[in-house]
């Protein structure tokens, strides 16, 4: 029988689950301290979510207790790969009821939804993996980082490829000096994740598999779309649940960047391209951001550019990346990718594409530069080992959190463009924009806030 025409009291039943009330939860008790296997449940099943829970379970140190997930046709492969986890279609039930069997979780859903489970699980002392971007909003972000490290609660963002050779040996690289001080950075990613005009009018029914007021969570009730439209994979494009190309892309390609020239905070972020409208995100951005000046970079700061769909970096800074007329004996340039970035600094530039092995220009110059050995690293089980006590984490909420907020900056240029937004990060303010302040915070359906969110 196809599973998405089982009624949702049968789907249950076949499952094994329990009903689904969603009781109050206890709050701030202090971090679990795990035995010598990690008991862990995961919010969300398909998609990367199942990447995740295979990934995080791979360690041969972790016992799968619990999933939840809206939709419960997307639950049926876990269920085959690990007998015997119980399986929720609320991630409040699966709290309130496994609370004293779990001690961490991975956050793996819509944005939208990263910070009231990741906020709720910390505050039931569970250690947290929690997929990019850290939160839909800013000030999610840093209320989360700011919790995470009050209570010592061992927490990673997904950006896996942080941990990763190619990105290891580009920040080794750029930290050596090879490029001298950097001055311009350029990132972009070819994606589109946007779209115009308003949601389509019709009568769709909900299925009886899926729980379309879990789905929406926080936000603001509306009627169900069918054909796709928000669930599973259209959500990113939407203003409420998603963060559009830059949310989904941004954390990954600005990571290397910011982790190599030590980046903090920007000072200011300016867009050139086109706003969102009332519904969606737009494609083809282009933002400027003005960081202040590191031990890595010329005084002054550095010009530091994103770019996505359509848009790319102008041919002058591509020239840095190209050659007309290869040193004799070597290969042609590798072209330029679909997503990375180019560091120009005094002395080189480096093409670092998302993500494979960077370049450095001009070869002929740094044909005999040492490349530095440096081997990848697990994200996941190097989570969990560090919940173990046995390793610590590269990318914890306090790295992440920062660099998420720095991204999500952008989401809020896009709203005025061709306008130099001034920000004071340690107020948590734009300072010579009242009204961008609006686009910090989202408030919460009734029904659905969590402590320290509100």
């Amino acid at each position: 029988m196809n599973p998405a025409r089982l009624k949702r009291r049968s789907f249950l039943q076949a499952l094994g689950t329990a009903g689904l009330a969603a009781p109050l939860l206890t709050r701030n008790l202090a971090a679990a301290a795990p035995g010598p296997r990690l008991r862990h449940a995961s919010f969300g099943t398909g998609g990367m979510a199942g990447l995740d829970i295979d990934m995080i379970c791979g360690s041969g140190k972790v016992d799968l207790v619990a999933v939840a997930d809206v939709d419960l046709t997307r639950t049926l492969d876990v269920v085959q790969k690990y007998p015997g986890v119980r399986v929720y279609q609320d991630w409040r039930e699966l709290l309130a009821r496994e609370a004293d069997n779990l001690d961490s979780v991975n956050v793996s859903t819509p944005d939208h939804m990263h910070a009231p489970m990741a906020m709720a699980a910390m505050q039931l002392g569970k250690h947290v993996y929690c997929q990019k971007p850290l939160a839909h909003d800013i000030h999610d972000v840093r209320q989360l980082t700011t919790y995470a490290r009050a209570h010592g609660l061992v927490t990673q963002m997904g950006i896996q490829i942080h941990s990763e050779a190619v990105y290891l040996e580009a920040v080794s690289l750029v930290r050596s000096g090879v490029l001298g001080r950097v001055k311009e950075v350029h990132l972009w990613s070819d994606k589109k994740w946007g779209d115009a005009g308003a949601p389509p009018e019709g009568d769709f029914v909900v299925p009886d598999h899926f729980d379309w007021d879990g789905w929406l969570g926080v936000a603001a009730d509306r009627p169900f779309i069918g054909d796709q439209y928000f669930h599973p994979g259209q959500w990113r494009k939407r203003l409420d649940f998603g963060t559009g190309t830059f949310g989904d892309m941004g954390c990954h390609i600005f990571d290397p960047v910011y982790k190599a020239l030590d980046l903090k905070a920007p000072l200011s972020v300016r867009s050139e391209g086109p706003a969102p409208d009332e519904w969606n995100w737009a494609t083809d951005a282009k933002i400027h951001y003005q960081f202040p000046s590191t031990d890595y970079t010329v005084e002054g700061g550095i010009e530091f550019v994103w770019y996505d769909g359509d848009q790319k970096p102008p041919a002058e800074v591509l020239a840095h990346v190209t050659e007309e007329n290869p040193p004799a004996g070597e290969r042609p340039p590798p072209p330029i990718p679909d997503q990375g970035s180019v560091i120009i600094g005094t002395e080189g530039t480096l093409l670092l594409p998302h993500y494979k092995p960077a370049t450095i220009f001009p070869r002929a110059k740094f044909r005999d530069y040492p490349r530095p050995r440096i081997k990848s690293n697990h994200h996941w089980i190097q989570w969990v080992d560090a919940c173990l006590g046995e390793d610590e984490v590269s990318t914890p909420f306090d790295y992440a959190g920062p660099l998420t907020e720095a991204v999500l900056l952008g989401c809020v240029a896009v709203r005025y463009p061709h306008q130099t937004l001034a920000w004071d990060a340690a107020g948590l303010q734009f300072t010579n924009e009242p009204t961008a302040n609006n686009y910090l915070r989202n408030q919460p359906r009734e029904g659905w806030a969590v402590e320290g969110l509100g």
